[in-house]
Formats: structure tokens, sequence, C-alpha cells
């Protein structure tokens, strides 16, 4: 018997040992296959392209901006492409922008086209005027289209916001990068693809030039999740705290909470459950909350005036975020992301919100 417990010991042992050998082994394959390596040769001549993909068709695609259809099917000919996923409430892909922005002018004379291709995540986000206002906003001179029920995204065969495909002249997705961060790697992955497409078609372009230097966000290592309000978001996810929970489609009045627990969120007052958002019925209302982090934004919808309370004390000027207009005041105007708070380092609050305006919607919470 004992013998038997002993072979069993050193059998199990080795099967733990060689399920870890291979956890790192397709560990490793995974991240070389996010990269993409295109540093194989120095000559485009001699890359075997066979395992790389085609970049998809840009297919069902509702709307053009700062392009058209036909001009961007001519653009994309023989240009490396930058195909940039992203959508304009999201934190994530807004930190990103102003590194594409960057390359778009850095090297657009070049041979590299950026295409932004909007994905929202929200009903909101595909309406094309409020899409414009974001890269007005941001100061977005390439072309984006608006993949408005997700066919290109699906072509692509993504599932985050943001990423970054580049594809050579020639079509060959070569490099992919999911969310922020990595953006030395992608920059000399530009300078390399427009290296080869100068060689390929007998071109000359300048010698490779130092790299953008923007600073880039420090996130917090421990930090409240994203925070979703709406039933079909928020599915598999406990982060309502209120006794009353999700009730779809129905209007819910939800009591002030005995307790508020951690990276969980208390709405006060009445309001109507939606699949994306909930919408406050009453004439004022507010949210609760106790997060960790040093940076809070807010997705809502809908003109309202909102009073930020940490810890019981109004929003200092110290803690108050850029989108905080004076005092702890903000101001919704139109449909978007607002930053409330930016702490120089990261610490837990309760927050409360106290809202005046009818009607006013809130999506989401993001941490930083």
């Amino acid at each position: 018997m004992k013998q038997e417990i002993k072979t069993a010991l050193i059998l199990s042992i080795v099967i733990v040992t060689a399920v870890g050998i291979m956890s790192m082994i397709f560990s490793s394959f995974d991240e070389s296959i996010s990269s993409n390596n295109i540093l194989e040769s120095d000559s485009a001549d001699k890359i075997d392209k066979s395992r790389f993909k085609k970049a998809p068709e840009l297919v069902g695609i509702e709307y053009y901006l700062n392009t058209s259809s036909e001009e961007l099917k001519n653009k994309i000919k023989d240009k490396v492409v930058l195909y940039d996923i992203w959508t304009y409430s999201c934190i994530n892909c807004i930190r990103t922008l102003p590194y594409i922005t960057a390359w778009d002018e850095k090297y657009s004379d070049q041979g590299l086209l950026i295409i932004g291709i909007h994905s929202p995540e929200f009903e909101f986000e595909k309406d094309p005027e409020n899409v414009k206002m974001a890269i007005d906003k941001y100061g977005i001179n390439y072309p984006v289209v608006l993949d408005n029920d997700m066919e290109t995204w699906k072509a692509f065969e993504n599932r985050y916001w943001p990423r970054k495909y580049i594809a050579d002249h020639e079509g060959f997705i070569r490099y992919d990068h999911i969310g922020e961060g990595g953006y030395q790697e992608t920059e000399k992955v530009i300078q390399k693809l427009l290296e080869e497409r100068s060689l390929s078609l007998g071109i000359q372009v300048p010698s490779a030039v130092p790299l953008v230097t923007i600073e880039e966000f420090e996130h917090t290592i421990f930090r409240t999740p994203e925070l979703y309000f709406g039933y079909n978001f928020a599915q598999n996810r406990n982060q309502l705290g209120s006794d009353e929970g999700f009730q779809p489609e129905k209007l819910v009045k939800y009591s002030n909470p005995k307790k508020i627990d951690l990276h969980k969120f208390y709405p006060i007052g009445e309001w109507i459950n939606l699949a994306d958002s909930m919408e406050l019925v009453s004439d004022v209302g507010s949210i609760k909350l106790q997060y960790n982090a040093k940076e809070v934004n807010i997705v809502t919808s809908n003109d309202a005036e909102l009073e930020i309370f940490l810890d019981d004390s109004p929003l200092t000027q110290q803690d108050a975020g850029k989108d905080i207009i004076s005092d702890n005041r903000l101001v919704v105007s139109e449909p978007g992301l607002y930053n409330i708070v930016s702490s120089d380092s990261s610490s837990s609050h309760i927050m409360e919100i106290k809202i005046k305006g009818k009607g006013f919607q809130i999506f989401t919470f993001t941490f930083g």
C-alpha cells in the first residue's frame, strides 16, 4: 500500500511538472503570435509570408469620416496600414491616441496609412455626430470608419478595445497589439515595414528617426475593475451592491445602503434598468461606491449637473479630474467619457455623486 502511494505521488509530481513546462511553452507561443516578429531578415524579398494572414476587407461600414469609401480604397493600395480598433468612450483607447496621431503626422508622407475602426460599445457611440466631436477633440486627421454593426470587428476576429494591427504594403498582417503600451515596439515595426516598402517599390524614404516620446500613463496595480450599469453588460459580474439588484427594463427605487463594499456601486433614487445603462427618472438622485485607484472616469449621457464627494467631503482641487469645471462640480453636456478624479497616488475612498438632471444616464465607471 505504501509503495502504491509513493508511486502515485511520484507520478503526480511528474504530471504537474510536465503541465508547468507545457504552460510555459504555450505562453511563450502566445506571446510570439501577438508580437508577430517581423525582424527576420534585412531583405524584404527573403521573408516567408506564408504564415501571415491578409488583412480582411472593411465590411459593414456605415459612415466614413475624414475620407470616403472610394478615396480610402485608393489610399490603401501599396501602403503600410495601421488598423486601430477603438471606441471613443473607452479610456484605454483614448490613452493610445496621442501616439497614433503622432505617428500619422510623422509617417503619413512615407507610406503609412492609419485607419481608425470605430467599433462602438454603447448605443450613443453609433451616432456619427458624436464620433465627429471626438475626432475633433483628439485631433484625429486620418480616416475613421464607423463599424456600427461590428462586422469589421468580427472580420478581424477581434475581442478587445483597443487593438492595433499593422499590415505591410502587400496587405499581410505583420503585427498585432492588444491594449495600451508597447508604443516603442509598435513604432519600430512601422519603421521596419516602411523600409521594406521602400525597398520593394524602389523608392527613397528618410533614415530611421528617433521614436516618439510621450509620457505614458502609469496604471495602479491594485485598482477597482470597470463597473457596468447596464444589465446586459453586468452579466456574471457581482458589481451592483444594492439589495434591489438588477431588474431589466423596470423602474426601481433604490434605497440608501446600510454599508458600502469595495468594488461595488449603489444607485439611490428612482432609476430605470436598461440593457447598457441606468437612467435617472426622478429630478435628483445619487450614486455611492467604494473604490481603489488614483483615477476615476465616468461614461454618461444626457444633460445633468453632478457634485462629487470623497469620504463625505467635497472633492478637492488636488484630486479633481480634468473635466471638473469648478469646485467639485461636473456638467454633463454631451455623451462620452469624463475624468472626475485624478490623484497623484492610488488610495481607497468612498465616493458619492449627487445628480441633478432627470433623464441622466450612466453606463460605466473606469479606474486607473
